[in-house]
C-alpha cells in the first residue's frame, strides 16, 4: 500500500471510529473551554461566540469532507505534445497543527512532468487545501500532496516543496515569530535526476538559499 492510500485508509477508519458530536455538544464544548479560559461564556460579547466558532470550523476543516482523487478525474490532452515541467508556485495555504490545533501559514509549490495528459491549474491548488484544511504535520501534508499527484496523474515525476509558520511556535511555547520550516517530496523523475531538481528548486527561488 503507498503512503497516499494508507493515509486515506486511516482517514476512513478514523471516521468509521469517530462519530461527529452534534452541533449543540460541539457548541457546548467552547463554552467550556471559554470558561478554562477564565471568561464568562454568558457575558454579553460571548454569548455567540460558540455558534461562531463552530462555524468556522467548519470552514476551517473542510478538507475531512473533499476527496483530493476525485479532483484530479477531469485531465486535459490537447497540449501538443508538452512534456516539460508544470510548476504552480506560492499557493497560499493556511493549515493547522495537530499538536496544538495553531495555525501554519505559508506558501506549497507543486511540480509535475506529465506523460499525455495534464490537469487545470486551479486542481493543484485545490489539493493542497484539502489536505491544509485538516489537523496536519507539515512533513505528512507534504507527502500527501505528492503522492496523490503521483498515483492519479501517473506523470514523469512531482516535486512539492512548502514553506510554513508554525503559530505554534512563533505564539506560544518558545515565542519565535518569523521563524519558516521547508520541507520537501520529490517521487519519479524529480528524485532520480540531479539537474531537474535543480531546475524546479531555480524556478521556485530555491527556499534554502534565500537571504544570502
Amino acid at each position: 500500500m503507498n503512503v497516499h492510500n494508507r493515509d486515506l485508509a486511516t482517514d476512513k477508519d478514523t471516521e468509521a471510529l469517530v462519530k461527529r458530536p452534534s452541533k449543540e455538544e460541539a457548541e457546548e464544548a467552547v463554552r467550556t473551554l471559554l470558561r478554562w479560559a477564565g471568561d464568562d461564556p454568558d457575558r454579553e460579547g460571548l454569548l455567540d461566540t460558540p455558534k461562531r466558532v463552530t462555524k468556522a470550523y467548519r470552514d476551517w476543516f473542510r478538507g475531512y469532507d473533499e476527496d483530493p482523487v476525485d479532483m484530479l478525474q477531469r485531465t486535459f490532452g490537447e497540449v501538443e505534445g508538452y512534456s516539460g515541467m508544470v510548476l504552480l508556485r506560492d499557493i497560499r495555504f493556511e493549515s493547522y497543527c495537530e499538536h496544538h490545533m495553531a495555525p501554519i501559514i505559508g506558501v506549497a509549490h507543486v511540480a509535475y512532468i506529465p506523460t499525455e495528459r495534464v490537469v487545470g491549474i486551479s486542481k493543484l491548488a485545490r489539493v493542497v487545501n484539502t489536505f491544509a484544511k485538516r489537523l496536519q504535520v507539515q512533513e505528512k501534508m507534504n507527502q500527501q500532496i505528492a503522492q496523490v499527484l503521483y498515483d492519479v496523474l501517473k506523470p514523469r515525476g512531482v516535486a512539492v516543496v512548502l514553506e510554513g509558520e508554525h503559530h505554534c511556535m512563533s505564539t506560544r511555547g518558545v515565542h519565535k515569530p518569523g521563524v519558516t520550516m521547508v520541507t520537501s517530496s520529490m517521487l519519479g523523475d524529480f528524485l532520480t535526476d540531479r539537474e531537474l531538481r535543480k531546475e524546479f528548486m531555480d524556478m521556485i527561488g530555491n527556499p534554502t538559499n534565500r537571504g544570502s
